[in-house]
């Protein structure tokens, strides 16, 4: 069991610390991020305005081998002939699916170049044409426009940031298209992201360092009290280094794998204690058997040998085992998790780390009865009157204690996060949640006919009130730091 919990954390970890390294380009694609000053506190955020683009390829073109605008990440409706189909896609120049290596079943990573095509996941080619080959077949999105299915890429797997996107529509649309215009020239309106691969010969810090005061140096003198400072946010961090405080990069999820590390050597721990304290409380039965064998010569290092491999040998008995109960367990922990994790059965790595594991186990678990046990005297056993010693009993009460205080530690560990999670669930909000329902909308055309639809609700008798709005009720899509109005202290700093 205690190999078992150790192996399942150390799969989570491993798909905690490959984040992202489905990308080729892993190690020099980044997204542009930037602080900003609102009233004393620095804010960072991922949003960049549109102006930013033209800015970097004009003064800083040779710093960068791709450049890529993205819009949100949001769920829209795609029809092919009769069936329709709600997924969250996003809009990308055309050298993204070229950045982020996506893998094509169909057709090529530059079908984004015409800005009537669009790339569909597998999943979404599935859902819609079945096994039929979709390239060069017409998806509608939203019920208005139509666009041509230049190719099918793999659905990217769970541990990457870009997991849910499903398909991927030509940027010149999106920026055309009416209610999506951005000006070329309002350094403001950040509503955008921007994704950049380094160029090969460039030091991503450095680069970073460079585009520092580019925002600033273009902004009206009224806002320049904002201080924006723009900055590379590499892949490597964007899921275990995602948490920003006062400006700062404190961390992130990289938490949670030490903690969860720990907490698993923590349980191998007591499962090799374990083994130490029954294997040594059986030491006056083996009494008798290391009193005969060194009687006829058996040396203490064979006989520490000859524990040793005892114990080596229930460690790959357990490893057996615990790779069964891996497999039990996996489907559960995925359910839970949201994600993928599988028994690396054709990695030479898993096995190598996998023949450590076991060996380290069984090393630490036979380690002290192996010492205990051979240094037994013959002469003392075999005439019955071997006794142990005044305190051959001390290292066993140790280890008794110290399992004891982790099984203790942990059980009043998993008590309070219960707890924190209950809290967190019932904490006031500043709202009411009672009976509040939020409905993500994949076009507009709910929006323009609201007022018809609000009148039927509300005469259906099921619906108190309804409104519409840019935002979830917990979310916040984009914000602005220019406003001004009567009355407003020229030193105030304010994102809205």
């Amino acid at each position: 069991m205690g190999m078992a919990v150790a192996m399942v954390i150390g799969l989570w970890i491993w798909d905690e610390l490959s984040f992202d390294k489905y990308h080729k380009n892993y190690d020099r694609v980044a997204i542009v991020m930037q602080n900003e000053t609102n009233n004393g506190t620095i804010n960072t955020q991922a949003a960049i305005p549109l102006p930013l683009d033209a800015e970097l390829r004009k003064n800083y073109g040779s710093d960068f081998k791709r450049i890529v605008l993205t819009s949100w990440n949001d769920p829209h409706v795609l029809a092919a002939g009769d069936k329709k189909v709600a997924y969250p896609g996003t809009f990308m120049g055309v050298d993204g699916p070229e950045m982020f290596s996506l893998k094509m079943l169909k057709g090529n990573r530059k079908g984004l170049k015409d800005p009537s095509s669009m790339l569909i996941s597998q999943s979404v080619a599935k859902a819609l044409f079945g096994n039929a080959d979709p390239t060069g077949k017409i998806v509608k999105l939203d019920n208005k426009t139509g666009f041509n299915v230049s190719g099918v890429y793999e659905d990217l797997p769970r541990n990457t940031t870009l997991h849910d996107v499903a398909f991927i529509g030509p940027w010149d649309y999106y920026i055309t298209s009416p209610g999506n215009g951005r000006s070329l020239t309002d350094w403001g309106d950040n509503s955008l992201f921007m994704y950049v691969q380094v160029a090969d010969n460039a030091d991503m810090a450095r680069v970073s360092q460079k585009i520092k005061d580019v925002k600033l140096r273009n902004m009206d003198k009224a806002d320049l009290k904002y201080n924006p400072q723009m900055f590379l946010q590499p892949m490597s961090k964007w899921h275990l280094y995602s948490e920003f405080k006062n400006g700062v990069n404190v961390g992130g999820a990289i938490q949670y794998v030490w903690l969860f590390g720990i907490i698993g050597i923590f349980v191998l721990l007591l499962a090799c204690i374990n083994f130490m304290n029954l294997s040594t409380a059986r030491s006056e039965k083996r009494a008798k058997e290391v009193g005969i064998r060194k009687a006829i010569g058996s040396l203490r290092g064979q006989l520490i040998s000859q524990f040793f491999c005892e114990s080596l040998l229930i460690a790959v008995l357990a490893f057996a085992f615990s790779l069964v109960l891996v497999l039990l367990i996996l489907p559960y922990l995925n359910d839970i998790a949201g994600k993928q994790l599988t028994v690396l059965w054709g990695s030479p790595l898993f096995w190598i780390l996998g023949a450590g594991f076991t060996l380290f186990t069984g090393i630490i678990a036979g380690s002290y009865p192996a010492l205990y046990l051979s240094s037994f005297q013959p002469d003392k056993v075999l005439n019955g009157t071997f006794k142990a010693g005044r305190f051959a009993a001390l290292p066993r009460k140790v280890l008794v204690v110290v399992q004891f205080a982790v099984s203790v530690v942990l059980i009043i560990g998993t008590i309070v996060v219960f707890e924190q999670i209950q809290f967190a669930k019932n904490r006031p909000v500043g709202y009411s949640r009672d009976g509040l329902v939020n409905i993500e909308t994949t076009n507009d055309d709910l929006s323009k006919h609201f007022n018809e639809m609000r009148t039927d609700l509300l005469a259906s008798g099921a619906i108190a009130e309804i409104a519409e709005a840019t935002s979830s009720t917990t979310g916040v899509n984009n914000d602005r730091g220019d406003l001004s109005w009567k009355g407003k202290d020229p030193n105030m700093s304010d994102s809205f």
